[in-house]
């Protein structure tokens, strides 16, 4: 028999020891587990919210002590205890450096976060009471105690997070506080089992409907032993030899229901039960193929023998404390990537393997998992503890993770390899080991023995070879950040790319998460609370230099909060735009990034507080199935449906006031997963008038506009609207009606009750059409929602 008790319950937590700042005394404070030190003090009213102002610096301390968490626990044997049961520890995970001790004796010790751990205890446990005490060394002391020892490696920042196997980012990142944690963060608990366990599921699944189900079994006894797998109401069972550790059952189910990523079918999920004696293993399994096409250079996606066009985020830890991360919201932030039109999540080098929830709904919603490995923006030693560590953690994860039909790419890192060859690293590193021995050799090793019918790629950007040029457009994946950091947004024009697996430009959060996060009183631009919440170098200069002449000069904190989240979606909804033009030539465009793990002015789409900022509304219609973009002096037809695109597409040259100047028509004919490029007649291209004119091209429900000058030099009218404001079951609904052209109209409910939110954003109105817009949520004043600085626009009246 085998039984699983948790031990969640009667921690406290104490401060050790610390070097550094003044810390207050904290003795015996009761802990939550799973948990972190920083989210206990908080609790108990010790430290103020992190989040807040620019409270985490007073923090730093945290990170620089040792803490003991501390459980009495009561234990009375079974009563079929007999000499061969056995009780194990099982520790799911431990952040990061921590010494067990059970009732006095020492059980183990631990150095890395995404690993989980098991220790035999029975030996130990006493009937009555029983102490299980983990003592947390400080990450700093560790990390910095292994750079002495090893010798420095450079990094993208100056924190020592590529000594220690913890989620880089706790050392700060540039959208992420410095927040160094410390904990039991993952479920911990006592297993107890006679004879033998399940050791290690690990099902193999192919397309053709054959389940390969490897199991890994530690023993308590060497008879033999029954093994059972079913799915599909196919069942195989197979006898495990005595003293036998590894077997197989091989499943094959005939005619399975594929599974497939949003937009190129439905997501079947098969359960697959394995039993060996009274254990039982239950997961959900998808029959698919993966494969990496890399034809000519190119980098594809093929699942089920069909090319896919990912459309993706880049994904970071939802928060700094990550065991404050439930289904619940990770489901939040599922259905916004997918409200959003993408395809796929690439899960960023810089964070962790994430939890067993993160994978299943990516399974469940048809969502596409690019799985880096937890390297990022660093060289990494290949000495010392590291090896061993690496191998351990990445065979526990890659074991884990192959029952999911959702991912379809292992990457070795991010940027690793770009920072080995253009970033001066060599000549600092003087010969010694940078990682590169991982994501050559150590990782695709693992990932062809455990996961060998999944795609490894070794890191991005990446170009096929390690004797190329790693960022070389014309080959494998791209990292483009000339844009946010040097160059206007249509600089995303003069590239070319196979796939970008990375690129971004920043915007602030909502009002209601700005508002939330910072004291200033009152907000501007540049006031601590703000200029603390933007953490990229030079951030805030490169977000108004970023305004170029797209936008007006912002008055005030108003105008520069609405143009600089409008430049952001503007921005890229430009570059995704020209990137799907060039499919099947380019074939990804995958955003910096999705969220947030805090509230910051940052690259993403949803900020910290969970809102949606306008560059998520802004990207729904740029990875909308069915496209169109003006693309130079040709209009692309982008037809990312499973079904062919025909109709009679009409362009028109109108008069900001709605007069026709010029018409053409064509008749398109566009295949399922296709694009075709319609060149332009000058009648209808060229602007007679740029400052007066706009070029509308529409086929079916699909919609372009191009604008011949940039806003400020446009001869737009003051915007002149009605409006009505009506109730409904659900909220409000806000009719505009443009009596003039109406540029990129905008409302924001959370500025009059931080719980509404709108279901579209900067919408463009020719004279004469009307938009209907729902807010829900809270009770925002009508009155106010139709006045600025609520509802805004490019050419508003003042």
């Amino acid at each position: 028999m085998s039984s699983y008790r948790p031990l969640h319950d009667g921690w406290t937590v104490t401060a050790v020891s610390s070097t550094g700042q003044l810390r207050p005394v904290v003795a015996g404070l009761p802990a939550s587990v799973p948990g972190c030190v920083h989210t206990d003090l908080l609790a108990a009213g010790l430290i103020e919210d992190p989040y807040l102002d620019d409270n985490e610096e007073g923090l730093t301390w945290i990170g620089r002590t040792a803490w003991a968490y501390e459980t009495t626990f009561t234990w009375e044997p079974g009563e079929d205890d007999t000499g061969d049961d056995r009780a194990d520890l099982v520790c799911a995970g431990l952040d990061t450096v921590a010494t067990l001790v059970l009732n006095g004796v020492e059980i183990g010790r631990t150095a890395n976060m995404h690993r989980s751990y098991r220790f035999p205890v029975r030996h130990l446990l006493q009937a009555g009471d029983n102490t299980l005490r983990i003592l947390f060394d400080p990450p700093y002391g560790y990390a910095e105690a292994q750079k002495a020892a090893l010798g420095d490696r450079p990094g993208a920042y100056d924190e020592p997070y590529q000594f220690i196997r913890k989620m880089a980012c706790n050392f700060g990142w540039d959208w992420g506080p410095t927040l160094v944690t410390a904990g039991i963060w993952r479920p911990i608990g006592i297993e107890t089992w006679s004879t033998a366990r399940l050791a290690e599921v690990r099902p193999l699944v192919s397309g053709d409907g054959t389940v390969e189900v490897h199991v890994t079994v530690e023993r308590a006894a060497e008879r033999p032993l029954t093994l059972t797998a079913t799915v599909a109401g196919v069942t195989e069972s197979v006898t495990v030899a005595a003293g036998a550790r590894r077997s197989v059952v091989t499943l094959t189910v005939p005619d399975p229901d594929l599974w497939w990523p949003r937009g190129y079918g439905e997501q079947p999920l098969y359960d697959l039960v394995v039993g060996l004696e009274d254990q039982e293993w239950r997961g959900r399994i998808g029959f698919r193929s993966v494969e990496l096409d890399r034809t000519g250079d190119a980098f594809t996606v093929v699942v089920n023998g069909v090319p896919v066009f990912v459309k993706g985020f880049n994904w970071i830890p939802d928060d700094c404390f990550p065991s404050r991360i439930t289904r619940d919201r990770l489901a939040e932030r599922f259905a916004q990537a997918a409200g959003a039109g993408a395809n796929c999540l690439r899960v960023w080098g810089g964070g962790m393997y994430e939890s067993d929830d993160f994978y299943d709904l990516a399974d469940e919603m048809g969502l596409l998992v690019w799985q880096d490995f937890p390297f990022a923006c660093a060289a990494y030693p290949e000495e010392g503890p590291f090896a061993a560590e690496i191998e351990a953690e990445a065979r526990e994860h890659v074991a884990r993770l192959t029952r999911h039909p959702s991912l379809v790419l292992w990457c070795g890192n991010n940027e690793n390899i770009e920072g080995h060859a253009d970033w001066g690293w060599q000549e600092n590193l003087e010969g010694r080991g940078w990682g590169g021995a991982f994501y050559y050799d150590l990782l695709p090793r693992i990932v062809a023995e455990l996961d060998p019918a999944r795609p490894y790629w070794p890191g991005s950007p990446y170009s096929g070879s390690p004797d190329l040029p790693p960022n070389d457009p014309s080959r494998g994946t791209v990292h483009i950040w000339t844009v946010w950091n040097t160059h206007d947004y249509h600089h995303y024009a003069t590239y070319t790319p196979r796939f970008v697996a990375e690129f971004g430009f920043q915007g602030p959060p909502a009002y209601a998460t700005l508002r939330a996060a910072v004291s200033d009183d009152p907000l501007t631009p540049s006031s601590p609370g703000v200029a603390h919440h933007q953490k990229a170098v030079d951030g805030g200069l490169k977000l108004l230099r970023g305004l170029g002449e797209h936008l007006p000069r912002p008055d005030g904190f108003d105008d520069w909060h609405y143009y600089t989240q409008l430049n952001q979606a503007r921005a890229m909804a430009f570059g995704i735009e020209r990137f799907r033009a060039l499919a099947p030539y380019c074939m990804g465009t995958i955003v910096w990034q999705l969220n947030d793990c805090w509230p910051v002015t940052s690259w993403a789409a949803v900020d910290g507080g969970g809102r949606r900022k306008p560059l998520w509304y802004a990207l729904r219609r740029a990875f909308a199935d069915r496209l169109l973009t003006f693309q130079g002096d040709a209009l692309a037809v982008v037809n990312d449906a499973c079904e062919a695109w025909s109709g009679e597409l009409a362009v028109e040259r109108l008069s900001l006031a709605g007069e026709i100047l010029a018409k053409e028509r064509f008749d398109v004919s566009v295949p399922a997963r296709g694009t075709a490029s319609v060149d332009l007649p000058e009648a209808v291209a060229r602007a007679g008038n740029p400052a007066g004119e706009v070029l509308v091209a529409t086929l079916g429900d699909a919609r372009a506009l191009w604008f011949p000058r940039e806003d400020p030099a446009m001869d737009y009218p003051p915007a002149e609207m009605d409006t009505v404001v009506e109730e409904t079951e659900d909220g409000l609904r806000v009719t505009v009606t443009a009596r003039t052209l109406v540029r990129e109209l905008a409302i924001f409910p959370d500025r009059l009750d931080p719980r509404a939110t709108v279901d579209d954003q900067l919408v463009t109105l020719l004279p004469g059409e009307t938009a209907v817009f729902h807010v829900t949520g809270g009770r925002p004043d009508p009155g106010a929602l139709v006045r600025h600085p609520v509802l805004r626009c490019v050419n508003e009246s003042r």
